[in-house]
C-alpha cells in the first residue's frame, strides 16, 4: 500500500518548522520585561465616588419619584423627573467610559 500525502506532509513539516525555528527572526530580537511598561494614568478616587454616586442619585431621584407619586423630588416637573433621574445616571454611566 502507498504511503499517504499525509504522512509524507506531516514529516516534511516537521524539518520545515525544525529549520524555521533556527531561522527565527526573533532569536535575535531584545528581551522584553513588563518593567519597560509606562502606566497609564489612573482616574482619581474622587472620579469614581463622582461616577458611582451619580448612578446611585439618579437611582434614588426615580424610586422616590415612583414611591410618592409623583408628590417628591419635583412635583411641578411632573413626568420629567424620569427625564432627569435617567439623565443623571447617563451622566454616571459616560463618566464610567473614561474610566482607567
Amino acid at each position: 500500500m502507498p504511503e499517504s500525502k499525509h504522512r509524507k506532509n506531516r514529516r516534511r513539516g516537521q524539518d520545515a518548522a525544525a529549520e524555521a525555528s533556527e531561522a527565527s527572526p526573533l532569536n535575535s530580537a531584545e528581551p522584553f520585561d513588563f518593567k519597560d511598561l509606562e502606566a497609564e494614568e489612573s482616574t482619581p478616587r474622587w472620579y469614581v465616588a463622582t461616577m458611582v454616586g451619580l448612578m446611585i442619585v439618579g437611582l434614588l431621584w426615580l424610586v422616590t419619584w415612583y414611591v410618592t407619586s409623583g408628590q417628591l423630588p419635583l412635583s411641578a416637573a411632573g413626568g420629567w423627573n424620569v427625564v432627569i433621574g435617567f439623565g443623571v445616571i447617563m451622566i454616571g454611566m459616560f463618566m464610567a467610559m473614561r474610566w482607567k
